[in-house]
């Protein structure tokens, strides 16, 4: 269905600059938008902050921030609240087609905070970094100015490809953690590591994933209530190499609590290293061995009785 403006409705008009359509909307929020609107509707005079407020809606802690973002984008004048008229030098800049686009032909940069127009300049220069912004709003809904500085730096820094970093955001998204503080700490290992294509991404998503779902299945048979520490994921990171089955990761923590009587992950793996040295994989494996040690003493070898007090300082000794 097709939509026109009914003037006579409406009444009376006010204009919009072109470039608030043509390249701003996809970086203002719905509260930036309210701010300039008001101000366009009463172009001429200075509005103070707390009148926008009562006649916008948005909060008076946010017009501040609203109006520098206007402002670095040179549609609003630093001094006032009035709108600037574009020169026509500023106006050819904004309408100058786009080169043809290279990838990856942002040069790296040191992290920096960029402002709105610097961006908005970025993505007319690059179509990569376009069409990056428009997933990643398909993705986590529109982008703050937070987010869009954090993709820049992921692609133009640490030189990810934008196929890489979508597959990061979602990766990110099905776990729920879409920080960008989290995202980025991946990212960096993912540039560190050389993981920059997107078989090497989804292979990687996959490990994650499967490590992720392995240490769940360790909390749960450890009744842990939190995620683990750093150092404690190290250690379940360790087991899955060593290919310990759930089931003897399970009785080994048992006998943990037993003896201690507390969670102690070096203590667990120090009985699944003893084990391992003598060859006891399962579970039958290690009875099968506590059997034979009872039928050692009961033999005369050593006590006549099994000694649990003894077996569990045996034990420690792992």
């Amino acid at each position: 269905m097709d939509f026109r403006t009914n003037s006579g409705i409406w009444g009376a008009m006010f204009g919009v600059p072109s470039i608030i359509a043509d390249n701003l909307l996809k970086l203002a929020t719905g509260e930036q938008l309210k701010v300039l609107l008001y101000l366009l509707r009463h172009s001429g005079r200075s509005c103070s902050d707390s009148e926008i407020s009562a006649n916008t809606g948005v909060p008076l802690n946010q017009i501040s921030d609203a109006l520098m973002f206007w402002q670095q984008v040179n549609v609003l004048n630093s001094d006032s609240n009035s709108i600037m008229t574009p020169q026509p030098e500023q106006q050819n800049i904004m309408n100058t087609q786009p080169e043809p686009p290279v990838e990856n032909q942002i040069p790296r940069r040191q992290r920096q905070n960029l402002t709105p127009s610097e961006i908005t300049k970025l993505m007319s220069d690059s179509s990569d970094v376009a069409e990056l912004f428009k997933t990643a709003e398909s993705l986590l809904g529109t982008l703050n100015h937070t987010q869009q500085n954090s993709l820049i730096w992921m692609y133009s820094y640490l030189g990810l490809k934008k196929e890489v970093i979508i597959t990061l955001l979602s990766y990110c998204i099905s776990i729920e953690k879409t920080n960008p503080g989290y995202i980025e700490k991946i990212a960096g290992s993912w540039a560190e590591n050389e993981i920059n294509t997107l078989p090497d991404a989804i292979s990687e998503v996959e490990r994650l994933t499967e490590s992720r779902s392995y240490t769940a299945k360790i909390m749960s048979a450890f009744d842990m209530k939190h995620r683990p520490t750093t150092k404690q994921q190290a250690v379940i990171d360790g087991w899955k190499a060593e290919n310990y089955p759930l089931e003897l990761i399970r009785y080994a923590y048992e006998i943990t609590i037993e003896t201690i009587d507390k969670l102690s992950f070096p203590y667990i793996s120090r009985i699944l290293e003893s084990w391992k040295q003598d060859g006891l994989m399962t579970i039958d494996d290690v009875k099968a061995s506590k059997l034979e040690y009872k039928k050692k003493k009961s033999s005369g070898a050593e006590q006549d009785e099994f000694d649990v007090d003894k077996y569990k300082k045996f034990v420690n000794n792992f």
